[in-house]
């Protein structure tokens, strides 16, 4: 594909020759001729200059570089759209593998694949253009919406609710038990009913090994264009709002609510019954035992506004040196003590 015609393509500024067959896209370091590459941390500027790419996606306000260069408000996310231009989705066709089994009471749309040894059960509802892999369960009653994508081994629980465009990557389970137990006289611990739902909106993708947990009574939520990472645990009754990411290792305890175009980067653990407001970032590893409010940036354990947290970890690691020096004054104190009497 010509350099140009991919200028135009993703509306960016062409800098160099239109005529360079671009043939693949790749990172900085492995980008070998007829690659284009991008540049969005200014950290990586010196490897740039070393490259063997033919182009490069920069942003307006970089300064000019040896090769051929797309300028672009938003380099990472062209680059995304460039990606998709040599290595488009595979296509499957419609149709059901003769190993599958499809309840006759399920309801399936045009144009979908349903691949070897998936189970549709009673009563279930899929929109067009439907893609299930292999091996994804789709419990009763589960309703989902239009383009859902369901990679191998994935599960969709009873009575769910998907809206359009979801994507599931492997072993996802949508709607597994809340995790509720009520304590017995004899100290044994009884299982409550999950008689809740899950419901995930539109456009969201949840990627691999990610549970998200029906909720005891009601329904657990996830709002549309929330993305959730690998091994990500959303308990029972939780709201995660729009556009938001809860990265790797992200647990939610019951009943949290977190709101739109929130980031909880990975291994941030939330109690339950709290909320985080929306524009809020936590970040990695922090723990967060009670609510924060809209905007904030978090770190730690409790979990506080990122400045504080800062300020805290630079004194935590001067602690030695302040406990030497408080002992030393102590010793003087005494000294001084002892010498007035």
């Amino acid at each position: 594909m010509k350099l140009g015609d991919i200028a135009k393509i993703l509306g960016c500024e062409l800098e160099g020759d239109a005529s360079l067959e671009i043939t693949d896209v790749a990172g900085l370091e492995e980008a070998q001729p007829g690659h284009l590459t991008f540049l969005v941390n200014r950290k990586y500027r010196p490897v740039l200059e070393s490259t063997r790419a033919s182009a490069v996606l920069i942003s307006f306000n970089e300064r000019p570089v040896h090769i051929a260069a797309l300028r672009s408000a938003n380099p990472y996310l062209d680059f995304a759209h460039a990606i998709e231009l040599f290595h488009p989705a595979p296509d499957f066709a419609p149709g059901v593998h003769p190993t599958a089994v499809v309840a006759k009471s399920a309801k399936i749309g045009e144009g979908t694949h349903i691949g070897p040894y998936c189970f549709i059960d009673e009563d279930v509802e899929i929109g067009r253009n439907a893609m299930l892999h292999s091996f994804v369960t789709i419990y009763r009653g589960a309703r989902i919406g239009e383009n859902f994508f369901a990679h191998s081994h994935a599960c969709v629980r009873e009575d769910c609710r998907i809206g359009n465009n979801v994507l599931l990557q492997n072993g996802v389970v949508v709607g597994s038990d809340g995790f509720g137990f009520a304590r017995q006289a004899d100290g044994r611990w009884h299982k409550m009913r999950q008689a809740g739902i899950t419901v995930i909106e539109d456009d969201v993708e949840i990627q691999a090994h990610a549970g998200i947990d029906r909720a005891t009574v009601g329904e657990t939520r996830i709002a549309r264009g929330a993305k959730i990472d690998d091994l990500v645990l959303v308990g029972h009754a939780c709201k995660v709002g729009e556009d938001t990411l809860l990265c790797g290792q992200v647990g939610l305890a019951g009943s949290t609510e977190i709101g739109n175009r929130c980031i909880l980067a990975g291994q941030v653990g939330a109690a339950g019954h709290l909320t985080i407001g929306d524009g809020a970032t936590i970040s990695s590893q922090s723990g967060v035992p009670s609510d924060v409010p809209a905007g904030a940036v978090y770190s730690g354990y409790p979990a506080m506004d990122n400045l504080s947290w800062r300020k805290s970890v630079a004194v935590f690691n001067r602690l030695p040196d302040l406990q030497k020096e408080l002992r030393e004054l102590r010793e003087e104190v005494a000294r001084l003590r002892g010498a007035a009497h």
